[in-house]
């Protein structure tokens, strides 16, 4: 083989060389793209929860698994009846599943087992059982910050028992919609009405 033919060959195997890295990179890509989309989904916008308690039976059972958004709040605020996750007042590297019952400037009570919203009597509709005879409250919610109960009012350790009684806005992480573990369960709303999906609130 002539020095030119050589010199031509190692060339053309050096270029080649350099397209191998080049072409395994562009294969790859897509599936880098794939991974860091569900990894910014996972951390930024699905709540995935493992619900460890009773606190909001029937609504939602003891050791299922439910999923909720955590945009749901960027351009909303939480209405009366959502069912939200949160960091939990008292123990703030907690989190907590709990319903909405008052909002801003609204005053919530407890007389003999009946919540009063504002001073009407709240039909709760999605209740696991009527409340034990009790009192609590009034409680007028500040702003920026709302109240909360467990759906299992009976067994439920929510802001009528804690030392920082509402929950700030910043300590909301987003709002649940479904459980999909043991079984598929839409959340009830405040109206006892099921969510058709991850519609905005």
């Amino acid at each position: 083989m002539k020095k030119n033919e050589r010199q031509g060959s190692q060339e053309e195997t050096a270029r080649e060389d350099e397209k191998k890295p080049r072409s395994i990179l562009r294969e790859i890509l897509p599936y880098i793209i794939i991974f860091a989309v569900v990894i910014l989904f996972r951390v930024f916008i699905l709540i995935n929860a493992t619900i460890p308690s009773e606190s909001m039976e029937d609504t939602i059972q003891t050791s299922s698994r439910a999923m909720g958004l955590k945009c749901a709040y960027w351009f909303s605020e939480p209405e009366r009846g959502d069912i939200i996750v949160f960091y939990a007042p008292d123990t703030p590297d907690t989190l907590y599943v709990k319903r909405v019952i008052g909002v801003p400037g609204d005053t919530v009570e407890v007389v003999g087992g009946t919540v009063y919203l504002n001073g009407e009597a709240l039909e709760e509709l999605y209740l696991k059982e009527e409340m034990e005879d009790e009192d609590a409250g009034p409680y007028v919610v500040p702003e920026d910050s709302y109240f909360v109960m467990g759906d299992n009012r009976n067994n439920s350790l929510d802001a009528r028992y804690w030392e920082n009684t509402y929950v700030t806005s910043e300590m909301i992480v987003g709002k649940l919609y479904f459980s999909y573990w043991p079984s598929l369960d839409w959340i009830a709303d405040s109206d006892g009405e099921t969510f058709a999906g991850f519609a905005e609130p």
